[in-house]
């Protein structure tokens, strides 16, 4: 299955309610990614450009694309990106594919 990279940032009035409240979001995650027939590798928090992170497994895009959309749908973040993660030999034979494309820089000809 593919893995997928998601960044995320919450917004001031979540952050808010999760200080009042404190809450293990790491069970939400899984079950949210596990309704698609998927799995939660990883949840981290992080200081910088995003609040969070996660590594998902999904059986596809348009499965982990239905989680996002989900949590992205809910109002408690500001910011959601998901990055599909390629294998080395995924990236190896697309490597082997692009070396047959004729590729023509554009105002070259």
């Amino acid at each position: 299955m593919p893995l997928y990279l998601s960044k995320f940032s919450y917004t001031p009035e979540t952050w808010s309610r999760l200080i009042s409240t404190p809450e293990d979001r790491r069970k939400a995650a899984q079950a949210y990614i596990e309704s698609v027939g998927g799995k939660l590798h990883g949840f981290w928090y992080g200081f910088g450009a995003h609040d969070g992170y996660n590594l998902w497994e999904a059986p596809d895009n348009v499965s982990m694309a239905a989680v996002a959309v989900a949590i992205s749908g809910g109002g408690a973040l500001s910011s959601f990106e998901t990055t599909v993660l390629l294998s080395v030999e995924e990236t190896m034979e697309a490597l082997q594919k692009a070396r047959d494309i004729k590729y023509r820089p554009p105002g070259t000809e």
